[in-house]
């Protein structure tokens, strides 16, 4: 599903945003510092402060998510799953560094604090028009 054309946009150049709803259908959209490649079909992202989209991901697994490639421009959406958080590992210690990375260039180190590596499932992507 996730192919070459996509792992430019899953490089944390660009933020990226997601959309969750809570179990009574309140959408939140939040603006999110990398979604990261894990997979032909995982994708994880960085779970630093959203409270409101832990809740609602608590209620309600699926999440939809859009990434741009800094290339191309090209965007695309994502319809994700949520399966699991990883809070330690490989995958944990790639994504907290290179979030300092982002924070240190943004002029906000030490703010960014990865409190976990949230997994989800690609259901769909599709680039959009």
């Amino acid at each position: 599903m996730i192919n070459e054309n996509h792992l430019p946009a899953l490089q944390g150049m660009f933020p990226s945003w997601i959309t969750t709803a809570s179990s009574d259908g309140e959408p939140n959209t939040t603006v999110i510092s990398q979604i990261w490649y894990v997979s032909e079909t995982e994708v994880a992202l960085s779970f630093q402060f959203f409270n409101k989209t832990k809740k609602n991901i608590s209620q309600n697994p699926h999440a939809f998510a859009t990434i741009l490639n800094p290339d191309t421009f090209e965007m695309y959406n994502l319809e994700l799953e949520y399966c699991r958080t990883e809070n330690d590992g490989d995958l944990f210690d790639e994504m907290d560094m290179k979030l300092e990375a982002i924070a240190s260039m943004s002029g906000m180190s030490g703010i960014f604090e990865l409190q976990g590596a949230d997994i989800y499932k690609v259901n769909s992507i599709t680039k959009t028009n």
